[in-house]
């Protein structure tokens, strides 16, 4: 058995370091990354677009300023000339060739960017997104834009925002003439992302933005499942691998355990065999036709032999090398063992009995130390794989002491 742990104790460690190997790399997978700033970087496609409320009458200017790829900079300044002052930049996506193009950004729920301005202030965040039933292509001011809004200053503040909780302006439900219940939308069709001013942006005074490390994260949980998967896969076939491993070196082990016993108790061909000393034989005959007394002890060969305990004593170290108690303990498991085997129908307090215990525990905390398990398992073990015991005769009577050899 003892080979059979270091082996399943390796398998376990090879096992949970795979697991952990495998957690890692998956959850790793799982978290999913677009960056949008610096261009490029993830295969994203945009170009920049300036907008402000000059089409609404207004006279507010926005500037891009320095166009490059890494970060998104520019100029505005807001007037009070329109109702509703506003100035923004967007990064718009297209396909590679100027066009207008639809990005799935469904698997993200979290943008973060570093954002900075001068002076500080309130900014908006929106996210255009294309809407089936209500949407017209070429008409972006039909395409949903659920925003919301960010603080900046001048040192640049590091900024996360939830996608899955963005707002849709109400002046925007109106004029499309929806619900103002009507707040639900998806991010499967995202045509761009706007960075704007805010109802709280300061008026008539030159101001400068800078938003950079635009990154989109999410959760692809199809790993985590592929991951669940593997886990229970794994245990499972550990599980069935060391239950069936351990039944079978359990088995080999019980079986050696008792082809190694047997030439030791008292019903085999040892004590049955004719000694020269008389006083020898009279102590082995005595205890192997006596030893399912309960009461047997040390005193009582000691008066059924003659022989004084010393030489009881000394009989059983030269012949067996063992203590009293322990051959006394040996005979009685062995043949508790040869019982559990052969008679299903006895239970193990009346074979406990029947061998010389009149203490069931006892009995079985004996036999799970002697063949490292219960008799309960010892007794399933071998009606599930039969234990060569060799099936010896019990107490068989013993020739005279004397009898020639």
């Amino acid at each position: 058995m003892q080979q059979f742990y270091k082996k399943a104790l390796l398998a376990l460690i090879f096992l949970v370091v795979a697991d952990a190997l495998c957690a890692a790399f998956l959850v790793h997978r799982s978290h999913l990354t677009l960056s949008l700033l610096p261009a490029d970087r993830d295969g994203v496609r945009w170009h920049y677009v300036d907008y402000s409320d000059v089409a609404e009458g207004g006279t507010s200017t926005v500037r891009i300023h320095d166009p490059g790829r890494e970060r998104l900079r520019f100029d505005f300044r807001l007037t009070d000339k329109a109702r509703y002052p506003f100035a923004s930049a967007e990064l718009s996506l297209d396909d590679g060739k100027g066009r207008p193009a639809f990005a799935d950004w469904s698997k993200y729920g979290t943008v973060t960017f570093v954002a900075r301005c001068a002076p500080a202030n309130s900014m908006m965040l929106a996210v255009a997104t294309f809407d089936e039933t209500i949407s017209r292509r070429g008409e972006p001011q039909t395409y949903r834009s659920p925003g919301t809004f960010f603080s900046c200053n001048e040192q640049g503040m590091p900024v996360a925002i939830d996608l899955t909780r963005l707002v849709i302006p109400e002046w925007w439900l109106f004029s499309m003439n929806l619900d103002p219940s009507n707040l639900g939308y998806t991010l499967d069709k995202v045509s761009k992302i706007v960075f704007g001013t805010s109802p709280r942006s300061p008026r008539g005074v030159d101001s400068q933005a800078e938003i950079s490390e635009v990154t989109l994260h999410g959760r692809d949980y199809r790993y985590i499942a592929v991951l669940a998967v593997l886990l229970v896969a794994g245990w499972a076939a550990f599980g069935v691998w060391f239950f069936r491993a351990h039944t079978r070196a359990l088995t080999a082990s019980l079986d050696s355990r008792m082809k190694k016993d047997l030439p030791l108790v008292a019903y085999r061909q040892l004590t049955l065999e004719p000694y020269k000393d008389k006083e020898k034989a009279s102590v082995l005959r005595f205890i192997s036709t006596n030893y399912t007394d309960t009461a047997l002890d040390l005193e009582r060969v000691v008066a059924g032999t003659g022989a004084n305990r010393n030489k009881v004593n000394e009989v059983l170290k030269a012949e067996l090398g063992m203590t009293f108690t322990a051959y006394l303990n040996k005979l009685r498991l062995t043949e508790a063992a040869r019982l559990l085997a052969d008679k299903s129908a006895a239970t193990i307090a009346e074979i406990a009995y029947s061998v010389g215990y009149g203490n069931v525990s006892y009995f079985n905390k004996l036999f799970k130390e002697e063949y490292g398990c219960t008799p309960k398992a010892f007794r399933s073990h071998a009606s599930q794989h039969p234990i060569d015991a060799g099936h010896p005769p019990a107490r068989q009577p013993a020739p005279p002491a004397d009898a020639p050899q």
